[in-house]
């Protein structure tokens, strides 16, 4: 794990006492934001549990504190420093008992009804919490007036060990526990909610990166229909989920890993923690192209979320999708190569060849080099990255929903370039959670604070806040942002001054468009 960062510590007091159905909560408030943290929406998860859809957890008696946050999922955890720092966040350890939810509220128990914000957390579906600095919603609750919810769950081979097949009908939701873990927080809300002052019948869920990856999945799962009512993908787009096919080569390949054979898939559920962590990062590798993830397994999940077209069952969602300008530079340091900040024309033709082959690499280096003369190798090559994956997925989504013709979806680029490394890693993945929830001090890693960027701050996650209100992102703040349509193809850029581009990027879309088509 990184370096703990330290972050001032505010002085919080006891706070309202709320009655769930489990039982009383009583969390703390702050500037007049209440929080209530480690609440347990899911029974523990090991033993006979693991690899089980979640169950109900215990009712108490009294008042239970709620004051710290619960276990993380396990998970061998890689971070960078730079881009996600940790702090002392009073977390006891990561542990399979890891089924909790965290709320932040502005006025509990008054039978107000705010819009819910649903939060989704980053790392893939291997690593990370929803008690990461950033995405703490107390910024955000007192902004918008808003109820926040963040939230854990099983991740990796917890979460997504598919082994309906090798193991039989006791295990045929393995492949999808992790994401019935989210199904079960969106129903406690579903519960609860009016309790803390949220609008159960108001919803959204959003996520960046695997969160975003989250959030299309929830869209094409019938057990969560009617459980939201709007969704935000930030960079994170699953047009497709795993095949049973693929997830079965990653069973196959954990079981000869262990020793298991199929007729002996129940010593799983006694098997050490660790020995499942060591057997999976053995066959994953770094760069693994098929990871332990959702799949279409005929049941939990019917189909692709976006392939070929949108799910039905979500037709009805309004969706603010979208991604950052260099997304692929947080590649590069997560990766530790550094050798792309500062490549020559020679490593950039290189790279290139790596990503579409000899065929094609003429027309890409033509095309970037015309559009942004001037511009360093590296920086074309962090822009091709981006729009070859990111940027295309996000487009491609936002199509797919917009010829579904039942519900809006606006499209935006965040654009701001963060300070550190004099600029260099530009608007990288991840940079635009702290503007969301509005938590751009805390910490300053990535940002180094300032009024710009305060004001950024506003923008943004008043856009959010404004379309988890009423499925609209537009407010006062920024330029008239309409829907996305494929005519005009209307994108909110984000940055210093914000502005709305049709089409932005749009010979750059056609040319990664066309290499898809080949």
């Amino acid at each position: 794990m990184a370096k703990k960062t330290n972050i001032k510590s505010e002085k919080v007091f006891p706070g309202a006492i709320v009655e769930t159905t489990g039982g009383k909560l009583r969390g703390t408030v702050y500037d007049g934001i209440h929080a209530f943290k480690g609440i347990q929406y899911g029974a523990p998860t090991g033993g006979k549990m693991r690899f089980m859809p979640p169950g109900k957890p215990a009712s108490w008696s009294g008042v239970r504190d709620a004051l710290k946050f619960g276990h993380w999922s396990p998970q061998t955890m890689r971070y960078t420093e730079m881009l996600a720092p940790q702090a002392d966040l009073s977390i006891e350890g990561l542990d399979e008992d890891c089924l909790y939810l965290n709320v932040w509220t502005p006025e509990p128990n008054k039978n107000r009804k705010r819009p819910v914000m649903f939060w989704c957390h980053g790392g893939g579906f291997r690593q990370e919490s929803g008690t990461w600095p950033w995405v703490y919603g107390e910024s955000l609750s007192r902004r918008g007036d808003v109820v926040v919810v963040t939230i854990n769950h099983r991740l990796n081979v917890f979460g997504y060990f598919h082994l309906g097949d090798a193991g039989g009908e006791k295990y045929s939701a393995s492949g999808n526990a992790g994401m019935l873990d989210l199904v079960a927080g969106l129903q406690w809300v579903h519960n609860n909610i009016s309790a803390f002052g949220g609008d159960p019948d108001n919803v959204m869920i959003f996520g960046e990166s695997g969160g975003g990856a989250k959030v299309c999945s929830l869209l094409a799962m019938p057990s969560a229909k009617g459980l939201f009512h709007r969704a935000a993908i930030q960079s994170g787009v699953a047009l497709r989920l795993n095949t049973r096919e693929q997830s079965n080569q990653l069973t196959n390949a954990m079981l000869n890993e262990l020793g298991i054979k199929a007729n002996k898939v129940d010593e799983l559920q006694t098997m050490p923690v660790e020995r499942l962590l060591a057997a999976m990062s053995k066959i994953l590798g770094s760069n693994a192209e098929v990871q332990f993830s959702p799949l279409v397994d005929g049941k939990i999940i019917l189909r692709h979320p976006f392939s070929p077209g949108a799910s039905p069952i979500s037709a009805s969602i309004p969706i603010l999708v979208g991604c950052n300008r260099h997304e692929q530079t947080y590649t590069a340091i997560s990766q530790n190569d550094e050798a792309a900040f500062n490549i020559d024309e020679k490593g950039l033709r290189q790279r290139v060849i790596e990503m579409v082959g000899e065929t094609e690499v003429g027309s890409v280096l033509d095309l970037y080099h015309k559009l942004y003369s001037g511009e360093s190798p590296s920086e074309l090559y962090f822009l091709m990255g981006t729009d070859r994956r990111m940027r295309s997925g996000a487009i491609m989504l936002a199509e797919r929903k917009f010829a579904q013709g039942q519900a809006p979806v606006y499209m935006y680029l965040f654009s701001w370039r963060s300070p550190v490394m004099e600029g260099k890693v530009g608007a990288t993945h991840t940079i635009e959670i702290p503007f969301v929830f509005d938590n751009t001090d805390i910490p300053i890693v990535m940002t180094k604070g300032g009024q710009e960027v305060k004001e950024l701050a506003a923008k943004t996650s008043e856009a959010w806040i404004q379309f988890a209100r009423s499925g609209n992102p537009n407010h006062k703040g920024l330029p008239n942002w309409p829907a996305y349509n494929t005519r005009e193809r209307a994108t909110m850029v984000f940055d210093n001054k914000c502005r709305v581009v049709n089409d932005p990027g749009g010979r750059e879309r056609k040319l990664w468009a066309d290499i898809r088509k080949l």
